[in-house]
């Protein structure tokens, strides 16, 4: 489900909250009056003012009591706000309402990411009994400038949750037809254009990839587009790319149970392009941007494509399939070299879950940024670094691109002797080769796309990670 939480900007604070958050700062100084003196009250709880730090005070109001919750801002930074709001959220759960005294000096990207961070703690996803849900509404005072960045928040926000909506969804729903559904109605209520490319369609257009994973599967593969026009463009035009492989079993090089048990969350790419897109309009972007999601279920049967087999890729590239778990290339490939020969974009931005390599290299919390391009590298990174999806850049390490050579094919989808290592490197030096030269980066957020925990503003499952970094790259637009 969406989060449910509902979102509103009153200013003066309201006098008869159950619930009222007032930040205090390291000196342990806040703008609230209490029948104690706070930094007193402040260093009996040890408090040093860190971010997610929360200290709840009893008030008497006649013959009731309400709560103050005095929380940590730490030293006020977009990163620790996120991190406040969050706390605050949490500790909100359960009540019909909590209302939120703003920093007055946090600047629109402090507000912003502190609402954020408000919004997306309070994100759930439960099929079956609820449980605790989270607070009913959030009520944000401040100043008056703080409204719009507040309500930036909430859209980026909400396709934050979009995404990750997709990507919770068990597996026995969420087909690669039930994915484009949902991204059709999308782009309906969001003013985009959208075509689906269903499996005959997919033959007759040559897109050898998404039907070679697809084909050991019941239920076929599809291409999905969704077209975002700005009524003022800036002229320049993006295209993004997802990886939506709505299930991962491996094919016939199947994965153990372990690395089975959480593959519904494969196509998180695809969900990020397809949530993205729907936030556009809202959020005023300015660039043009194209989004493709290359869906299929890689299952295996007697129909499902043999390692050995060779592939004709979209524009005749042919690829040796040497692993049926290295399929998410082989559905992007598609996705590029139809970019690069029928949309003429400016840049292309891939988004995949692409090697669990990644996560061993980087971890759980900082994604992959592999580029032909520093200067869109250097942009990926700022964004990542100010919406709270970290990058760390990679190589594209050219004395590996040999693992790619094949006897009998153009290229292999896999390093098949075990050479060079490296497997995040190839794989994106793979799908370097579909995009004809353009200005392009690959994004692998397999390390970075499910949590393990509900802690700050992850909830256990879907992260969601890439859709806020590609709104704020986006929303600045493009050097």
């Amino acid at each position: 489900m969406p989060i449910e939480t509902a979102l509103r900007f009153i200013d003066p604070p309201a006098q008869d909250a159950d619930l009222l958050a007032v930040p205090f700062r390291s000196d342990l100084s806040a703008d609230v009056k209490l029948p104690v003196p706070v930094p007193a009250l402040l260093a009996e709880h040890e408090s040093k003012g860190e971010p997610g730090e929360v200290v709840e005070v009893p008030v008497a109001r006649g013959d009731t009591v309400r709560r103050v919750l005095l929380y940590g801002i730490g030293d006020g930074t977009p990163r620790a706000l996120r991190k406040a709001g969050a706390a605050v959220a949490r500790r909100a759960k359960g009540r019909p309402s909590i209302d939120v005294t703003l920093p007055r000096d946090a600047g629109e990207q402090g507000w912003s990411a502190l609402a954020e961070g408000a919004l997306l703690a309070s994100y759930t996803m439960r099929i079956g009994a609820s449980r605790t849900k989270a607070v009913e509404e959030i009520r944000f005072s401040g100043p008056e400038e703080a409204r719009q960045a507040v309500l930036r928040a909430e859209v980026v926000a909400r396709a934050t949750a979009l995404t990750r909506d997709l990507s919770n969804m068990p597996s026995s729903e969420k087909t690669p037809a039930w994915l484009a559904d949902r991204a059709v109605e999308v782009a309906e209520r969001s003013g985009l254009t959208s075509k689906v490319w269903a499996e005959d369609e997919l033959a007759a257009g040559g897109f050898g990839g998404i039907l070679a994973v697809g084909q050991g599967s019941a239920s076929p593969p599809r291409l999905i587009q969704l077209s975002y026009q700005p009524e003022d463009t800036d002229g320049t035009h993006v295209v993004l790319v997802g990886k939506g492989i709505t299930f991962d079993s491996g094919g016939l090089s199947l994965k153990p149970t372990d690395g089975m048990k959480f593959m519904k969350t494969d196509m998180a790419g695809g969900a990020v392009v397809i949530a993205v897109l729907g936030a556009l309009r809202d959020l005023g972007v300015r660039t043009r941007v194209t989004g493709l999601v290359a869906a299929a279920e890689n299952m295996p049967s007697g129909t499902a494509q043999r390692p050995g087999d060779v592939i004709t890729h979209y524009g005749g590239r042919t690829v040796e399939v040497l692993n049926t778990d290295a399929e998410g290339r082989l559905v992007l490939a598609d996705a590029l070299a139809y970019a690069d020969d029928v949309l003429d974009p400016d840049t292309v931005v891939d988004l995949a879950t692409l090697t669990g390599a990644i996560g061993i290299a980087l971890g759980r919390d900082i994604g992959a940024v592999f580029s032909s391009s520093d200067d869109l590298a250097k942009e990926l990174l700022e964004a990542g670094k100010a919406s709270g999806d970290p990058l760390w850049r990679m190589p594209l390490i050219e004395d590996y691109r040999p693992a790619l050579d094949s006897p009998v094919a153009d290229l292999s989808n896999v390093d098949a002797e075990g050479k060079f290592g490296a497997g995040a490197v190839t794989a994106a030096l793979f799908l370097r080769e579909f995009t004809g030269g353009r200005r392009w980066a690959h994004l692998d957020i397999a390390g970075v796309s499910r949590s393990t925990t509900d802690d700050g503003v992850m909830t256990k499952g879907a992260t969601g990670f890439g859709t806020r970094l590609m709104l704020e790259w986006l929303g600045r637009g493009l050097s």
